[in-house]
């Protein structure tokens, strides 16, 4: 259990052990979550991987992507597209 003091100006130092806990370095963004208990801390980077990949989950095995060659020719493909036709093989 970590304890911090509130400034005048509502600002608080989160204690090392906590930043490192949660990967949070300077500059980073943290959320803020309520719950039944109170308030919950996360790092908002974290928070936006996870969805991220939560919303991901499957796509690739749907559009027949398998493995890493699979991905490359996906990527060559839209880039000959993009290219109007022209050669795209550096992936």
């Amino acid at each position: 259990m970590e304890i911090a003091k509130v400034t005048s100006n509502g600002q608080i130092t989160i204690p090392s052990d906590i930043r490192r806990r949660l990967k949070i370095k300077d500059g980073d963004k943290v959320l803020f979550m309520e719950s039944d208990d109170g308030v919950l801390m996360f790092n908002s980077s974290m928070v936006a991987l996870r969805q991220i990949q939560s919303d991901m989950e499957g796509k690739a095995e749907k559009a027949g992507l398998f493995t890493e060659d699979d991905v490359v020719a996906l990527c060559r493909e839209v880039r000959r597209e993009l290219n109007g036709g022209r050669n795209a093989n550096n992936a």
